[in-house]
């Protein structure tokens, strides 16, 4: 058995969002412990043992599970691989269809199944390992899930029937996961969960987000901590005076507000008003001066008219957020909006979303713009075409804007900080020169 296992290479393949890296991440570092030969996202076509974690949230997400499936499950037919195995949320929602819509797969398994993945791969679960794992990001960056799932009824998504009911993580396995990333030269903790603002509710009986971010600031080592995916519904604005009085938490937070209009966010069941999700943002502003805020939002939502379109445009005129994404909507099978009627075109719902992106376009560069000839500490993440690529705190990895130093001129060291002067700016991404 052992020497079979030794053979034997196992390839992890991530899709969707950072929630299922950080799952990933748990897999791997189990399978490392059980002295798996394993790798994540393997630049070498040699491994035998496939695992799919799927993405299963909107249709362009679910078409790159299914046709990543497919691809590997027709080299398995050709015997270029062995094993085939799908884990995440597409298989958590889907599994019976995916058995027997592509039954070469040698076994699905859901969300939470994972001591039931590696018992399959002849893997021991070892609880010792709870709070620790490896990362699959640059180390001087990783992702951190303080809860899994959610209990809000947001009439377009389908994260509770895949991720269940929201469970939060103890204060201490947190912290204790901090410890363990801070030990392995990790610099920035980006917080995420389906909704971070619910955090606490299930274990302490009361929101107990500003309680977490203040024990995780006080930990030596983590230089910053960014916090993602709040909720604006009921938002415990005490975080915000810890995201204010702590140097090490970044002045930036991700709150997708969805919509702007109090027909839509009462289609969505959002539990808010337009007035209201006004007012969060004018909060947050005022409470955490200068702070950057990352929104998405949907267009073409089920109930969509011209002036709830013409209203969301004026908020995004309004408000000037640093940094917006926008979604055109999905038909998602036993939510709330899949029983209403899909009457929007697709055409429509990408000409609502170019529209919004446009205008965001000149929102970053007039706040791009303003940057230049300032001074930002920067987190270097990597080298590429002649640059060295890093982003402030006003930034997260993937998503957000980029600093460009010019690697000719320049030196700075990957996964450290630096002070750059921006120079020059565009759209979406600045120019500097390294001053110390």
């Amino acid at each position: 058995m052992k020497t079979k296992r030794k053979q034997d290479k196992v390839n992890i393949i991530t899709l969707g969002c950072s929630k299922n890296i950080v799952d990933s991440e748990v897999l791997y570092s189990q399978l490392k412990a059980n002295d798996f030969n394993v790798e994540h996202e393997s630049a070498k076509d040699d491994a035998n043992v496939i695992i799919i974690n799927t993405c299963g949230f909107i249709d362009n997400a679910k078409q790159e599970s299914i046709d990543t499936i497919l691809r590997f499950a027709e080299a398995k037919q050709e015997g270029k691989i062995d094993k085939l195995y799908v884990t995440g949320c597409l298989s958590q929602r889907y599994k019976p269809d995916l058995e027997k819509e592509i039954p070469d797969v040698d076994e699905y398994f859901g969300t939470l199944h994972l001591p039931q993945l590696l018992k399959t791969l002849g893997a021991d679960y070892k609880h010792e390992l709870v709070g620790e794992r490896l990362v699959t990001t640059p180390s001087h960056y990783a992702y951190l899930k303080i809860s899994e799932g959610c209990d809000r009824p947001c009439s377009f998504c389908a994260i509770p029937i895949m991720r269940g009911k929201h469970v939060s993580k103890s204060f201490e396995q947190i912290e204790q996961e901090v410890k363990g990333l801070v030990k392995r030269g990790t610099k920035e903790i980006l917080l995420i969960a389906q909704d971070s603002t619910y955090y606490g509710i299930d274990l302490y009986g009361e929101r107990k987000l500003a309680d977490l971010l203040r024990r995780i600031s006080d930990i030596e080592g983590a230089d910053w901590i960014r916090l993602h995916y709040a909720y604006p519904s009921q938002f415990p604005m005490e975080a915000l005076d810890v995201i204010r009085e702590r140097d090490n938490i970044c002045k930036y937070i991700d709150i997708p507000l969805q919509h702007a209009s109090d027909n839509m966010l009462k289609i969505m069941r959002r539990g808010i008003t337009a007035k209201r999700t006004q007012e969060v943002v004018d909060s947050i502003r005022e409470k955490v001066p200068g702070i950057a805020i990352r929104t998405t939002l949907i267009a073409g939502h089920p109930g969509e008219t011209e002036q709830d379109f013409e209203d969301m445009l004026k908020f995004v005129e309004r408000n000037k957020f640093d940094r917006l994404g926008i979604f055109t909507y999905s038909h998602e099978e036993g939510t709330h909006a899949g029983t209403l009627a899909d009457s929007i075109p697709q055409e429509v719902k990408e000409e609502r979303a170019a529209m919004v992106m446009d205008l965001q376009q000149g929102v970053s560069n007039q706040i791009n713009k303003s940057k230049v000839g300032k001074t930002f500490k920067v987190l270097f993440d990597r080298k590429e075409n002649g640059f060295f690529v890093g982003r402030t705190e006003f930034d997260s990895p993937e998503v957000d804007n980029e600093v460009l130093v010019s690697a000719k001129d320049n030196y700075a060291r990957i996964g450290d900080f630096a002070q750059v002067k921006i120079t020059e700016a565009e759209d979406f991404d600045l120019y500097g020169e390294v001053v110390s």
